[in-house]
């Protein structure tokens, strides 16, 4: 549930854009009431979490063995996802399947590459893929997480102290 959350609240710039430009299809009111909860629910929910890992010091410390910067995921939202959902001229009951479809594929998308966490880098936020430092344990070593930081570059050997947002998600402490 907390993965699904985090990846509506990156949709957040697009229900914010439909709300604004509206539809022939839907009245107003209902139509911008559903684009303010798709906003403020999902992100209300992240800074809860954030909120409850900070409170309950849900810290881990987090070993770097290679890092990447994946900025070109951004692009990737912006053209997957902003612009021609956005685009979509919702006027007909059709048209309204045809486009919750889509968000609903993006979503399935989003999912399960791991980009839950694109509204972080709306308030200045890089998200590195951290793999962590093989080091002989047939145990760890194997999954790549999420490190959401201000810093523009992790060194491979370092050890942060990272929030937890979820089982592939920290958030660096401090």
């Amino acid at each position: 549930m907390a993965r699904l959350l985090m990846v509506l609240s990156g949709l957040s710039p697009l229900f914010i854009l439909w709300a604004i430009r509206g539809n022939s299809l839907i009245p107003d009111h209902y139509f911008i009431g559903f684009c303010a909860l798709m906003v403020l629910l999902p992100n209300a929910f992240l800074w809860l979490r954030v909120s409850t890992a900070k409170r309950n010091n849900d810290q881990r410390e987090v070993s770097v063995g290679a890092v990447d910067d994946h900025r070109d995921h951004l692009l990737v939202y912006l053209v997957i996802v902003l612009l021609p959902l956005y685009s979509e001229n919702i006027s007909t009951p059709r048209d309204l399947a045809a486009t919750l479809a889509a968000l609903s594929f993006i979503v399935f998308l989003f999912w399960r590459l791991n980009l839950h966490y694109m509204v972080f880098v709306m308030f200045g936020y890089r998200v590195l893929t951290v793999y962590p430092p093989a080091d002989g344990n047939p145990l760890t070593g194997k999954t790549p997480y999420a490190v959401i930081t201000r810093r523009t570059y992790l060194s491979p050997s370092e050890k942060i102290t990272a929030y937890r947002l979820s089982d592939t998600v920290y958030l660096e402490a401090g």
